[in-house]
């Protein structure tokens, strides 16, 4: 029985309730966005035609409480509800909840979840519905002796996971009997701390496997389809970071064979809706039609189903909200194999530093936008913009680059190009990193597998080297951007080397990596200026910062980058280098807030450490005011300009949230 969907409540937020949002606007169907403390400016509440408050910034206490987004729908009188990813998407209970309260869930049945949950019992409904599984032991005998002995069996490298686990949590490689003791506690430890479930099985591990996955879709008339394949063996600690569609090598018979076990696996379980079956291919010989085997299956859409949409022309969130209204799946298998055209490629771009064990980094996106015109078969999927903050409490995904080819090296292609025009400032993230993924050789080739990352470590860990030419284009910069604040018939604005009498010097001072002082000695000497850094020259012929472009001719090159100066660094954006250069603090740093009010706002949520001044007291530009820690990790807040300090309040040991006025400093 049909039903038409007027009003759709999206019960996350971020990118996916975005993504969601833009469907339902080409449908004509109206919106309504949940959200948090934290997101109370966030892009999806604005986005939508009407936002429900629905508590604090904690998952626990919004996001995560079904009650919560059932009341809003109700409130609201929304028909259906959408779980995007992540939070209550794969929550069989709050499947339930809505179908009880008459809201339709835009996703598969409460039994479907369930019978894909547990990884153990997933495992054995795949081998009774013929598909391959991975060599293991999934039984309900869990002593310590009975999982030693079926590992013997199973032989060495093992892998134990918690059948309730995922994103790595709950797993450990096993690679001999010595330590198949320690690593059934550690798994049994974790899963328990983690899922509330201790339960293990273990599986023969593949060495060198690729993660290749099946997107499927079924109805409720009993149809399943499948909408080709997709590679996302680029992982790190089992978290994707670069996913393509089709997968390289992939023969058209194992395509075949791939498909019809993935279809299979949807009509064990009477599937509807929007799924994929997860593989694993052990690669060892090559790609094998023969070496690939069930590893799960995510009941619900996935962060990587662009790159499928790009490749059959197919709107997925569209085919999710038909199907749930209960449509009959839009075309059939062999009309969806005439559609599959050329390649594309994703990566996900992430508040985090990938030199430094990637950690997720929180504070306010600069320069971002993912409205920003993009070249044909490029996309943008995102759910901040310029302005907008990255938090402590939630995923620090920043969004999603895609893009499209005839083939897979012109998708590489076009995805590099996309990166490399798409700068992201005012925090630490992973986009030269991808940069550099995209860019490695083997990986052009196709030679994938899940631990490319680590293999290659060496290249694509290794942070960018700050050079002379860097320091003398940051050094334009900062001229650049005092040139700009200065009224524009001053003859001292110009940007050439006229003076009434003498040629001025002065001095602009950087700190390298180490910490060590690197000073920039400008020269201005008619026509041009002559720029001495780390014992090299350069001249600087013009420079002008616009809109965030820096365009300067150096040594009579001429050329522009994003850029972004403020009163303590100044970053360039090389390609898909980002290259952010600390000022030192003896530098007047004549630029953007050095003449401000002198406000000191928190960068993020955090824990006042140390009050390093006092209320009145006189301080200077670049004196240390207050630590804080945030993420484990501690943040020195210096002076901004010298002043007297006015309005602090706080105490070590003070939570401060994203935004809070610390102190003012102001005129002497």
């Amino acid at each position: 029985m049909s039903r038409k969907i007027a009003k759709l409540l999206i019960a996350n937020r971020g990118e996916i309730a975005c993504r969601v949002m833009a469907t339902c606007q080409k449908m004509g169907i109206k919106t309504v966005a949940v959200y948090s403390e934290a997101d109370k400016d966030a892009m999806h509440r604005h986005m939508a035609d009407e936002a429900v408050f629905i508590g604090p910034a904690a998952a626990s206490e919004s996001y995560l409480v079904a009650d919560k987004i059932i009341e809003a729908a109700k409130r609201t009188g929304a028909d259906a509800v959408h779980p995007g990813y992540g939070f209550l998407s794969e929550n069989p209970e709050f499947a339930e909840a809505c179908e009880k309260n008459d809201i339709i869930f835009v996703g598969p049945s409460a039994a479907s979840m369930r019978a894909m949950a547990l990884k153990g019992a997933a495992k054995k409904l795949m081998e009774d519905a013929d598909v391959p599984v991975v060599p293991g032991y999934h039984g309900d005998d869990q002593s310590l002796e009975t999982l030693t002995t079926e590992a013997n069996r199973i032989g060495y490298p093992v892998l134990i996971k918690a059948v309730a686990g995922g994103g790595g949590k709950g797993m450990r490689m096993v690679y001999g009997a010595d330590e198949i003791e320690a690593g059934i506690e550690a798994a049994r430890r974790e899963g328990e701390n983690s899922f509330g479930n201790g339960k293990l099985l273990i599986e023969k591990l593949i060495q060198k496997p690729r993660h290749i996955e099946v997107q499927v879709f079924g109805d409720a008339d009993g149809n399943a389809v499948h909408l080709f394949e997709r590679d996302c063996s680029l992982q790190r600690r089992h978290q994707k970071v670069v996913e393509e569609a089709p997968a390289p090598d992939m023969t058209d018979s194992m395509r075949a064979k791939m498909g019809e076990a993935a279809v299979k696996a949807a009509e064990a379980i009477n599937y509807t809706g929007a799924g994929t079956v997860e593989f694993i291919a052990d690669v060892s010989n090559g790609l094998d039609e023969n070496s690939f085997y069930f590893m799960e299956m995510n009941t619900r859409l996935q962060v990587e189903h662009p790159v499928t949409e790009m490749i059959t022309g197919l709107d997925l969130v569209e085919w999710q909200i038909m199907v749930a209204e209960g449509q009959a799946l839009p075309l059939a298998q062999d009309e969806i194999d005439l559609a599959v055209d050329g390649h594309a490629v994703e990566v996900r771009l992430y508040a985090e530093d990938p030199y430094n064990d990637f950690l997720p980094s929180i504070g306010r996106v600069g320069m971002f936008d993912p409205y920003a015109e993009t070249a044909f078969g490029a996309r943008i999927d995102a759910g901040v913009q310029d302005g907008d903050s990255v938090s402590i409490h939630y995923d620090p995904m920043i969004g999603k680059l895609i893009a499209w080819g005839e083939n897979r090296i012109e998708a590489i292609e076009a995805l590099e190009r996309l990166v490399a025009e798409t700068p992201v400032t005012g925090l630490v993230t992973n986009r030269d990193f991808l940069g550099k993924c995209l860019a490695h050789a083997d990986f052009k080739a196709g030679d994938v597998h899940t631990g490319f990352i680590e293999e290659y470590a060496d290249t694509l860990l290794k942070p960018y080297e700050v050079t002379a030419e860097d320091y003398a284009v940051a050094t334009a910069a900062i001229l650049a951007a005092r040139q700009n604040r200065m009224p524009a018939d001053d003859p001292w604005a110009s940007g050439d080397a006229f003076r009434l009498n003498m040629p001025r010097t002065e001095e602009l001072w950087f700190d390298d990596a180490d910490g060590e002082m690197v000073t920039s000695t400008v020269n201005h000497t008619a026509p041009n200026l002559n720029i001495t850094v780390l014992g090299q020259e350069f001249d600087l012929a013009s420079f002008e910062l616009n809109e965030g472009t820096l365009f300067y001719t150096l040594d009579g090159l001429s050329t522009q980058l994003f850029t972004k100066v403020t009163d303590a660094t100044v970053t360039l954006i090389k390609g898909s280098s980002t290259i952010k250069i600390s000022r030192h603090a003896r530098d007047g740093g004549a630029d953007d807030d050095a003449d401000g009010p002198g406000t000191i706002v928190a960068p993020m949520p955090g824990k006042m450490l140390e009050i390093k001044v006092t209320d009145g007291e006189t301080v200077e530009k670049g004196q240390p005011l207050l630590v804080m820690e945030a993420m484990k990790m501690e943040q020195t807040i210096n002076a901004p300009r010298d002043g007297v300090v006015s309005g602090l309040s706080l105490k070590a040991g003070d939570q401060v949230a994203d935004g809070t006025v610390l102190l003012t400093i102001t005129d002497e």
